[in-house]
């Protein structure tokens, strides 16, 4: 009988899809790529067409010599690597490293690892799509390039390690100006008025909020007006002019793609976006169900589409009228709003099987599987599911030209919020409601004026960054993951309760990237790269035509950045501190982790401390010095060198001015001073250094 092999990347995806197919079949993993460009040299050669130079990755030769053995005995070879560039091209590096030329294979390729999928896609066999092994190759190329070219140019204005990337530099570049909108927000002060009122024969009480004054919108900015505005209304009653009622409705949430699964495996489970996509991993490559032996319990992970087969939503509109009754079914659902290509190949991501229910499956499961399980399928399922319904009251009030409103919203009917609620919109106003009208006069029990102050753009999280990354369009799904672990690895950036910050490092680098390869850390150059690689795909352009346009201005730069860019390190400082050990001046070196002092004396003298940049501000709580500092884990602010013995910090750059109005530390922020008493509010401008 004929003999078939099977060739996958990863031995679970090798276990699962194995019990499908009969004797008849053997499967194997490659365990990823086989061939790519050497670490130790570029592999391109720029001078003759940019020719590419593969080798056998390290490693890989006895797997490789394994899977030679087994082509021979097979009359047919499949190859069945993942459904996207990344996979296409390991299926045509296998190809070539395995001499399958002359011989019968056919390249298979599905969206989830279940029975059907896997037979019709023999049905389905195909040869390799080198339009997608050309984009793939030209992605890699376009990175080696940018890496290659650029890491040396850091490593010797900064120091050795560092490395820069076409899609990370970008994503360092906008991590680093958020930190700079961060400082440099300077909060405006403003407030807020409501009115405790009383419905008479009422009890209870409810809020009104002041909307507008008799001279428009309720903009008020001082203690002032605000003082204007309570004398004008003391002892005034709210008169209600209007009394409206109405219905809405929430629609159900889209399926997952890469980066929504991203961003809400951050937010509701707190993933990380690298401990997401390996767990997605392991749910769709198999994972053992009893009963039922290896299962892919989800679809394809790496995924920019909301697109359902029609087999699969058949089946859940059949499953949630039967355990949910006929009015949850939904109806159409809306499609993602984007004003950029889809790569539509892929379903969004989703349980292959409706009927595996997380509980069902919870035992069989980790903790963290059984997690984003249950995420990826309630969110499919609500998003087969029929709209949220709500039912609002709004009443609008008025005294002496001030207009105060108050609403109430009640859920009439859950819908998909029955298993992917969202957020609770139930409260108590609507029955407090019920006796008012367009002539009822409300009693204020009170009225509550508010100070607040405006707030500061939020610092990236890991699924805020994802979420702007593909709103700019830089990278694919399968690149955020990755470009987000590398400048974290680096230290460029690091991660604190949840927020993402920049380090001394990042900032360094981010500097000169800005400085000499503006193009590269350009979000609409890098989005664009990405439009062309879609093109590349597509068969419309070839990819060294791509490759030869970029490449030019790239070489430009980095023979100008050698020539002309200030090397960051530079020569030893000498402090006053004195060496404990042999008496010499300590001097300032430069370490993984920032600054530290050193005896000059190395190697015979080994003493070390930590370095303090004094700031020549002196403590508002001690009088000691304020000194430069960073965390653990590389975030700088500035606190008392007398710590711990003397608490006070700051992540704001403290000024040798005191507050005019309260006599509080100044804080630096761009241009301005801020009062660091938030109960304050004090602004002024920075004062000019002197000549």
């Amino acid at each position: 009988m004929a003999k078939n092999l099977v060739i996958v990347e990863s031995p679970a995806k090798a276990k699962t899809i194995k019990k499908f197919l009969g004797k008849n079949y053997e499967v194997i993993a490659s365990n990823g790529h086989v061939r790519d460009l050497p670490k130790s040299q570029m592999g391109i050669d720029v001078n003759h067409d940019f020719e590419l130079k593969y080798i056998t990755i390290r490693g890989k030769g006895e797997l490789l010599a394994a899977l030679r053995k087994e082509v021979k005995k097979a009359d047919k070879v499949y190859l069945a690597t993942d459904p996207d560039r990344e996979g296409e091209a390991i299926s045509w590096h296998l190809s070539i490293a395995l001499n399958l030329e002359g011989k019968k294979y056919k390249r298979i390729t599905f969206n989830e690892i279940t029975k059907n999928a896997v037979k019709n896609s023999l049905k389905e066999a195909r040869a390799i799509d080198m339009n997608l092994v050309d984009a793939q190759q030209a992605r890699r190329v376009l990175d080696r390039l940018v890496g290659y070219e650029i890491s040396p140019v850091l490593w010797a204005k900064i120091k050795r390690g560092l490395s820069a990337g076409r899609v990370q530099s970008v994503a360092l570049r906008l991590i680093c100006d958020r930190e700079d909108e961060v400082n440099n927000f300077i909060p405006q002060e403003y407030w807020t008025l409501e009115a405790e009122v009383i419905p008479k024969g009422s009890k209870k009480s409810f809020m009104a909020k002041l909307n507008k004054t008799p001279k428009g919108k309720a903009d008020i900015h001082s203690k002032e007006e605000m003082t204007a505005i309570l004398n004008d209304l003391e002892g005034e009653q709210l008169q209600v002019k209007s009394v409206k009622k109405s219905e809405r409705t929430k629609k159900a949430p889209l399926p997952f793609t890469t980066s929504t699964l991203q961003q809400e495996a951050a937010r509701k489970l707190n993933f990380a976006t690298g401990k997401t996509m390996r767990i997605a991993q392991q749910l769709y490559e198999g994972v053992d169900i009893k009963g039922r032996g290896s299962v892919g319990l989800i679809t394809y992970l790496r995924t920019d589409s909301v697109r359902i087969s029609e087999e699969a939503n058949a089946s859940a509109l059949d499953y949630i009228a039967k355990q949910y009754g006929q009015s949850y079914v939904g109806g159409t659902t809306s499609k993602a709003a984007s004003g950029k290509k889809i790569q539509d190949a892929h379903e969004a991501i989703r349980p292959t099987d409706i009927t595996l229910s997380p509980v069902i499956v919870k035992d069989q499961l980790s903790r963290d599987q059984f997690r984003l399980y249950q995420l990826i399928y309630n969110r499919f399922l609500a998003s087969r599911m029929a709209p949220a319904k709500y039912e609002s009251e709004s009443v609008k009030m008025n005294a002496k030209g001030y207009e105060f409103g108050a609403t109430s919203t009640q859920m009439i009917f859950e819908g998909f919020m029955a298993v992917y609620a969202i957020e609770d919109e139930n409260d108590e106003l609507r029955n407090l409601f019920k006796n008012i009208d367009e002539n009822t006069t409300l009693d204020v029990k009170q009225w509550q004026d508010k100070q607040h102050f405006t707030q500061p753009p939020a610092h990236y999280t890991e699924g805020s960054l994802v979420k702007q990354l593909e709103e700019l369009g830089i990278g694919r799904p399968s690149t955020y993951a990755p470009t987000i672990s590398t400048i974290l690895a680096r230290r460029y950036i690091m991660k604190e309760n949840r927020n993402l910050y920049v380090t001394e490092l990042g900032e360094a680098v981010n500097q000169i990237m800005k400085k000499a390869f503006p193009v590269i850390v350009d979000t609409e150059f890098t989005a664009n790269m990405e439009s062309l690689l879609d093109k590349i795909e597509e068969g419309v352009i070839d990819w060294k035509t791509v490759v030869e346009n970029f490449y030019p201005d790239l070489d430009a730069a980095v023979k100008a950045a050698n020539e002309e860019l200030e090397h960051v390190k530079i020569e030893d400082e000498v402090s006053d501190e004195i060496c404990e050990e042999c008496g010499r001046n300590l001097v300032v070196k430069y370490g993984p982790h920032g600054k530290f002092l050193a005896c000059p004396g190395f190697p015979e003298c080994r003493f070390t401390k930590p370095y303090f940049e004094k700031i020549g501000v002196a403590c508002p709580k001690c009088g000691k010095d304020i000194v430069l500092k960073k965390t653990k884990k590389g975030r700088k602010y500035y606190g008392c060198i007398n710590n711990p013995e003397c608490d006070f910090m700051s992540w704001q750059k403290p000024s040798s001015v005191s507050c005019k109005k309260c006599g509080s530390i100044m804080l630096e922020k761009g241009n301005k001073l801020v009062c660091s008493n938030t109960e304050c509010g004090f602004v002024c401008e920075k004062p000019k250094k002197q000549d």
